[in-house]
């Protein structure tokens, strides 16, 4: 079985570059799907709120050490004390003492004091790093020096057509690993001629094309899906790479269009 490759956070801790995503599943679509993920080989998972429990059911039935395993979770911008309750009630419906991530969803709200909520329930070994998800380089700068405290990662809508160069620089300036939410677009670039063109020309899917682009421009992608054949698709990328001029022609893509 395919071992996917790593990235080193900030902290020294580890995150696969192939996370399997539930974002948008039913819980019971979320409950089968991680069980397909797993048995597929996928030991990341992104929970999102409101997948925690089905998640959590899978991963303790799963026969998979714990160590094996990299468990995110998201709590929204809310304020301290209110990302405090719902980092824990994330928790306690995963049956996890403590998570490998734990990431700030969005930049309404108080962020500044909900990122401070994380900064606790890492020095509490509740996770073992924190990032944020949806941040731009102005609101990352806000966050910074609002707290002196850099996110491990950023995850954020990041494509072949939309493809972040500028926040990606600053990230690489200051150590954050960037992580993609959407790596196909929603699906929309499997029908992109180039991506189908070099699809034929690897006897591989679009959506591989995609997800072995994300690797090797060194950014996390969050794959998610409801089916078994696209789960063990996904996975599939780990037996080819992309020759270097076939990385400039994918790169010629990005257009700014965000789905």
């Amino acid at each position: 079985m395919a071992v996917p490759p790593s990235l080193a956070l900030s902290v020294g801790v580890r995150i696969p570059q192939l996370l399997f995503g539930v974002a948008g599943l039913s819980p019971a679509e979320t409950g089968r799907a991680v069980r397909i993920a797993l048995d597929t080989g996928y030991r990341g998972v992104d929970a999102t709120p409101g997948t925690e429990t089905a998640v959590g059911a899978v991963l303790a039935a799963a026969e998979v050490p714990r160590e094996e395993l990299f468990v995110s979770v998201h709590v929204p911008a809310q304020g301290y004390d209110t990302a405090r309750r719902a980092a824990d009630q994330a928790l306690e419906a995963l049956q996890l003492e403590q998570v490998d991530l734990c990431l700030l969803d969005g930049t309404k709200g108080a962020f500044t004091d909900t990122w401070r909520a994380l900064g606790r329930l890492r020095a509490d070994g509740r996770a073992r790093a924190i990032g944020v998800a949806g941040f731009g380089v102005s609101e990352l700068r806000r966050l910074i020096d609002a707290t002196g405290s850099v996110p491990a990662i950023n995850q954020v809508e990041l494509h072949p057509w939309l493809q972040q160069l500028p926040l990606r620089e600053f990230h690489d300036e200051h150590g954050i690993v960037t992580a993609a939410a959407s790596p196909a677009a929603n699906a929309a670039l499997l029908s992109d001629e180039t991506v189908t063109a070099l699809a034929a020309k690897y006897g591989k899917t679009p959506a591989q094309i995609v997800l072995r682009w994300h690797l090797q421009t060194g950014t996390v992608a969050v794959a998610a899906s409801a089916t078994t054949t696209r789960i063990r698709e996904h996975y599939g990328i780990f037996d080819f790479e992309l020759a270097d001029d076939d990385l400039a022609v994918v790169a010629e893509l990005d257009n700014g269009t965000r789905v």
